[in-house]
């Protein structure tokens, strides 16, 4: 009979565990992790006709690298990099979505928040801007709603019905042009009524049944939708965002225009901005504030202007540290804020 070694043992205790390894860090999980990336500065990236790069202060825009987690990752948490987090596998590529189509949409969303940017900024300047509305789109997949904070997850019935980008024109036969006239479409719907949605996606007309929920006494149909328009503006501004998707730049955009184009936006600070910017002037909230707020430590900026919403300005204050944090609703109090700063040092 052969005799086993204890070293023998080890050795192949090491082999079942190396094999392991290999297994499970090549298995995606049903995760994604987002990961902290440092704050850019933003005057790089703006091209205003006739406009300067500031003289003093700086500021910054956040995002948010994204990458599917492995199954190695999802069992041992403690091997991802320091401040990262999860997040449901449909919250970045929504049911029936490839991460190809998820990746489109979101370069879109930053294609457009890119124009608003520019013509919030340029009508704050007193600048003649015509925007035309032509659409309502789905920004956003909503897969539930929670009635309080730690309650249950109530499933919204959207499902692979609609996609990120699908341009809503009608509910129930009545046409929405604008959000106002999407909301007060929806608001004559029973909540856990049946609603048709008329869609275009990709060049094709849709009619979609999706039933509601109860949201507190309105029909909740599951999405976030944000304003689709033309716009005719009287300076041409180019903005270069290397490839980063999605809204939340827009305030950041629209300060940087504004600065560009003489008004004393910074006062001197290094300033970090994050939030979608709605051609109302209100600033709407964003994904990812626990990373976006340590990549904004880690670049040094005095102040970090948040939406107020979505709970961004309770988790931005959670993970500040020594970074001042303001809470904002609309581009007038972003302004307002940061002219009232003490001088900068």
């Amino acid at each position: 009979m052969r005799h086993v070694t204890p070293w023998r043992v080890a050795g192949v205790v090491v082999v079942c565990l190396v094999v392991t390894y290999l297994i499970l860090i090549r298995i995606p999980s049903d995760k994604y992790v987002l990961l902290v990336d440092q704050a850019h500065p933003v005057a790089p990236l703006v091209n205003v006709q006739g406009g300067k790069p500031a003289k003093s202060g700086s500021l910054y825009f956040v995002d948010v690298k994204e990458e599917r987690a492995s199954e190695l990752q999802s069992i041992f948490p403690s091997l991802l990099p320091a401040h990262s987090s999860f997040v449901p596998a449909g919250v970045i590529v929504p049911p029936c979505s490839t991460p190809e189509q998820a990746n489109e949409a979101a370069l879109q969303e930053m294609a457009f928040s890119q124009k608003v940017a520019a013509a919030v900024a340029l009508r704050k300047l007193h600048y003649h801007v015509v925007v035309k509305p032509t659409g309502v789109i789905v920004s956003q997949i909503i897969p539930g709603l929670r009635k309080t904070p730690h309650g249950p997850l109530i499933p919204t019935h959207v499902g692979c019905k609609l996609q990120p980008m699908d341009v809503v024109l009608a509910v129930d036969g009545t046409p929405t042009l604008t959000l106002l006239s999407l909301q007060n479409a929806l608001a004559r719907v029973k909540p856990g009524a049946v609603v048709r949605l008329r869609i275009r996606r990709a060049g094709k007309i849709l009619t979609v049944p999706i039933k509601t929920i109860d949201d507190g006494g309105r029909a909740l149909v599951g999405f976030d939708p944000a304003q689709l328009a033309t716009f005719k503006l009287p300076r041409k501004v180019t903005i270069d965002a290397n490839g980063i998707g999605g809204p939340s730049a827009g305030l950041a955009f629209t300060l940087e225009v504004m600065q560009q184009l003489g008004r004393n936006v910074l006062h001197g600070h290094k300033v970090a901005a994050t939030g979608e910017m709605e051609l109302n002037g209100a600033v709407g909230p964003i994904g990812g504030i626990k990373q976006k707020t340590y990549g904004v430590r880690k670049a040094g900026a005095d102040v970090f202007l948040v939406p107020v919403g979505g709970h961004n300005l309770r988790d931005a204050r959670r993970y500040a540290g020594p970074l001042r944090i303001i809470g904002v609703r609309s581009l007038d109090q972003a302004l307002h804020d940061l002219a009232t700063l003490p001088p900068s040092s």
